[in-house]
């Protein structure tokens, strides 16, 4: 008898230790999603803000279509933060994040009426949108640290490494939109105080050198060597900008480096956890 209650004891330990394990790896597996929402509203943002500065110049239906698609997706990711169980940020912190994509989505909203209506866009109007996506970005990035430093949290280097390239990527090419658009370029450079061009070139080249370092083989390897090949191609056109670049090259590769860079972050996480 005192053997079989031994047994039990030792069974109800091992399924109480089981539990807790769970419930610990599914917190983690929360909180690591509710890094990609953060990571994916950044990204987003800058691709509806990209197709905007396009859509300025030429009115095309296509274009107006790539900005809804940001707008829903940073949408998506947004609501999927304030619906998060992670606790790994306050609801306040939450609420001001999204009264600042409020604010940029009005914005975007009035710039892309009165292009449709004017035919050319208000370049006052446009600089406020672009200093509000990078206020909202800004603030999106301090809270993605606090959520990447909290003890929720667990991330890896090449992991943080990639993600932080894709959303320097997203910026560069928003930016190089504004300099090679003619609807917008004459007195509009994008936002008052964001980095120039080719110090953001010079900065993706240390993160992609970053994601390098470690192993790869495989898918992993291939993607690195696309991502490599397609930036070497264009990297030149970011840190000398020139009228003469061909603009629907340079978008087609930062495009192509963007989904590989997702593809790359997606078996980074995989390897790491």
């Amino acid at each position: 008898m005192k053997d079989a209650r031994l047994r039990f004891v030792s069974l109800a330990i091992g399924l109480i230790a089981l539990a807790i394990a769970s419930l610990g790896a599914k917190a983690q597996e929360t909180s690591n999603s509710f890094l990609s929402d953060l990571h994916n509203f950044r990204i987003s943002n800058y691709m509806a803000l990209d197709a905007y500065y396009r859509f300025s110049g030429t009115g095309a239906t296509d274009t107006l279509n790539e900005i809804v698609v940001g707008i829903n997706s940073a949408n998506d990711a947004m609501n999927s933060l304030s619906q998060s169980t992670a606790g790994v940020l306050s609801e306040d912190q939450l609420e001001s994040l999204n009264q600042e994509f409020d604010k940029f989505k009005a914005l975007m909203r009035d710039n892309i009426n009165d292009v449709r209506n004017r035919g050319y866009p208000d370049l006052r109007l446009v600089s406020d949108m672009a200093n509000q996506a990078l206020t909202m970005n800004n603030m999106a990035t301090e809270l993605y640290t606090v959520a990447r430093e909290s003890n929720e949290t667990n991330t890896n280097q090449r992991v943080e490494a990639a993600r932080m390239a894709a959303v320097k990527m997203a910026q560069m090419k928003a930016k190089y939109s504004v300099r090679s658009n003619s609807a917008v370029t004459q007195t509009f450079q994008g936002s008052d105080t964001e980095t120039s061009l080719d110090e953001q070139a010079r900065e993706f080249d240390d993160l992609l050198a970053t994601i390098k370092k470690g192993p790869a083989e495989g898918e992993l390897k291939t993607l690195l060597d696309d991502i490599s090949s397609k930036w070497q191609f264009i990297r030149g056109s970011y840190i000398n900008y020139n009228e003469n670049n061909v603009g629907f090259v340079i978008d087609r590769y930062s495009k192509g480096i963007l989904n590989s860079l997702a593809t790359t972050i997606d078996l980074l996480k995989t390897a790491a956890s």
